[in-house]
């Protein structure tokens, strides 16, 4: 049911989101009398943080259309190379006209970056993906919303996950292959390079594994003391859920992301709430650039 009081909520103050949405923008309209009046800016502010805050958020776009190699702008087009029901493997193809420079380009190494699948979007990783475009061919995992997968496309587990990582390696080959997994996903790709190596299989030629729980009793945390504190049937119990009619995914038992988001936010809420109150003193103030970041 708490999916569904989710929904519920989210429906019900969708009017006054976008309420504040046009709010924001007509007390912010420099161009009118309204915007001058004592107090504007801090009712546009407080309109913009509101929307921000209840507005559903889409999945941004990549925003890599070209980079810079050596003096030169390469042109970069973004396409589906393997597509799974829980996961696009995208390639970034890089494009040029000139032919020492495409020889050079189709001869350097591969990577595969493993993006986290923890609710939240492969493009956080953009700015990594642009790096490493300069001297590699990339792919990246894009992992769906398995609220937007059909029920009847069955279970998606870990050894489900384990399977789509070694696929992709197998089809990419591992002769000039690297992987590189960030955060959630180094236990899995571990797993994944383990396994293929167990069996005689070739493996990548490196495995970069960044900031990921590899050994947790390492480093404990307030997540750990929750998952040795409670058994496993309390985390069925409390925090997976079964998807909304609304969704193609209805009927499935999922962990939500705004649980997720919830989790985030409990561990380090002056944070986040700082982070909230410097967007909208930014806004009051005219600081349009750190606003822009924020925005971001």
């Amino acid at each position: 049911m708490l999916y569904q009081l989710h929904e519920l909520t989210r429906n019900l103050l969708a009017p006054w989101v976008h309420q504040a949405q046009a709010n924001a923008r007509f007390f912010a309209n420099q161009g009118h009398w309204w915007s001058q009046m004592p107090g504007a800016d801090r009712l546009a502010a407080v309109n913009e943080l509101f929307h921000r805050i209840g507005k559903d958020y889409e999945k941004p776009e990549w925003g890599i259309n070209e980079i810079d190699v050596d003096g030169e702008r390469v042109p970069i087009v973004v396409h589906e190379e393997v597509s799974k029901p829980f996961c696009k493997l995208l390639r970034f193809k890089r494009h040029s006209n000139e032919a020492d420079q495409l020889h050079t380009m189709l001869n350097q190494p591969f990577v595969l970056v493993v993006a986290p699948l923890s609710g939240h979007h492969a493009t956080l990783l953009r700015d990594t993906v642009r790096t490493l475009l300069r001297d590699h061919r990339v792919y990246v995992t894009d992992w769906v919303d398995a609220r937007m997968v059909p029920a009847s496309e069955g279970e998606f587990g870990l050894d489900d996950y384990i399977a789509y990582i070694q696929e992709f390696i197998r089809h990419l080959g591992v002769e000039r292959l690297h992987v590189v997994s960030v955060c959630q996903p180094t236990v899995p790709v571990l797993a994944a390079v383990s396994l293929m190596a167990s069996r005689g299989e070739p493996t990548p030629r490196t495995l970069v594994m960044m900031g990921g729980p590899i050994d947790a009793r390492c480093s404990p945390t307030a997540v750990n003391n929750l998952a040795t504190q409670n058994p496993l049937s309390w985390f069925e119990n409390n925090v997976i859920h079964t998807v909304p009619a609304s969704y193609p995914g209805a009927g499935r038992r999922v962990y939500p992301g705004f649980l997720q988001h919830a989790g985030f936010l409990s561990m380090n809420p002056s944070r986040h709430f700082s982070s909230h109150w410097d967007f909208y003193t930014d806004l009051v103030k005219g600081d349009l650039e750190d606003a822009d970041a924020h925005r971001r």
